[in-house]
């Protein structure tokens, strides 16, 4: 007769938080709350009639069958998950789930899929373009582009290029605005703003000048959406000039200074660190980083756009 096992959600609430030595700490990794993990603990102790922590004040430790217990259970999690992406691996001829958040997806890969197929033509590709951030365990996701700054737990993550940013407006709009000689200048101009809302006050720090009310001004939930607006003349958006060169360049947005902010964060490719050596991802992973280093070297957005902007309000 089949032993009776505790709950599968019990035991993982308990490698998860053994591993980290928080409650906290482990409802982030499993995307439940920390009373959720709390509960899921208790419930396991209760069944196995022995507590497995030690609850101190601002700290959490193993009982003595709690250090005995995790590393057999952290090990039976990991045979699960290698049998599981193995059995993946197998049938890896299927579609491969891309998720990608919004401008990233919209303004760099999407355009560039084409090459991918080309050369992959076996491969499906399924593009998610979205903020939230792909669970690997709960979604049939099988690479995710992320922003941040690199760090996510059970995950490879290759970095592909850097946040940055810049004003961006279209060219009517600074005809007939007010002239733009010095930084400062951009608080006569409606300033459009996207997630996150505080870059605008990152760029003008790095501008020298005082930040303005950063309650205030039209708000998008992209850049793709904000660059959007700024081309029909709402306002100014403060964007990563390389993933709009082709306005630029074609002169639908002008950039009135040479100055180029960054967060400290970047664009990186995720998956699974079990799943690395699956054909299609390691396929897409290829491909991906041999497209970022010739973007890298071919595509800059030119600064003549800048002077061009300076000639025209100093000429009034």
């Amino acid at each position: 007769m089949p032993q009776r096992l505790p709950p599968l959600t019990a035991l993982r609430a308990f490698a998860s938080a053994g591993r980290h030595l928080s409650f906290q700490r482990a409802a982030a990794e499993l995307a439940v709350t920390p009373t959720a993990i709390s509960h899921q603990i208790k419930r396991l102790e209760a069944e196995l009639g022995t507590p497995l922590f030690r609850r101190l004040t601002r700290k959490l430790d193993l009982t003595e069958a709690g250090r005995a217990l995790l590393p057999e259970v952290a090990a039976a999690f990991d045979r699960l998950a290698g049998a599981v992406e193995r059995l993946k691996a197998s049938g890896d001829s299927g579609p491969l789930t891309v998720s990608a958040i919004v401008t990233f997806a919209y303004r760099w890969l999407a355009p560039r899929l084409a090459s991918f197929s080309a050369l992959h033509p076996r491969i499906d590709v399924r593009l998610e373009a979205s903020h939230r951030l792909a669970d690997f365990a709960r979604d049939e996701v099988d690479v995710a582009i992320r922003h941040g700054s690199g760090t996510w737990p059970g995950l490879d993550a290759i970095k592909l290029l850097d946040d940055r940013f810049t004003p961006l407006l279209s060219p009517k709009l600074l005809d007939k605005g007010p002239p733009l000689r010095r930084p400062a200048d951009l608080l006569g101009y409606t300033l459009l703003r996207d997630i996150p809302y505080f870059e605008w006050d990152n760029w003008f720090k790095t501008a020298g000048v005082k930040p303005p009310d950063s309650t205030r001004g039209p708000r998008f939930d992209s850049s793709h959406l904000a660059v959007q607006a700024a081309e029909a003349g709402l306002g100014v958006a403060l964007v990563n000039p390389e993933f709009f060169a082709d306005e630029i360049e074609a002169g639908r947005l002008v950039q009135p200074f040479p100055i180029v902010g960054g967060n400290g964060k970047s664009y990186y490719l995720v998956y699974p660190s079990a799943a690395a050596d699956r054909p299609k991802i390691a396929a897409f992973r290829d491909w991906l980083l041999a497209e970022v280093a010739a973007f890298r070297a071919r595509r800059r957005p030119k600064p003549a756009r800048a002077s061009y902007a300076r000639r025209r309000s100093a000429a009034r």
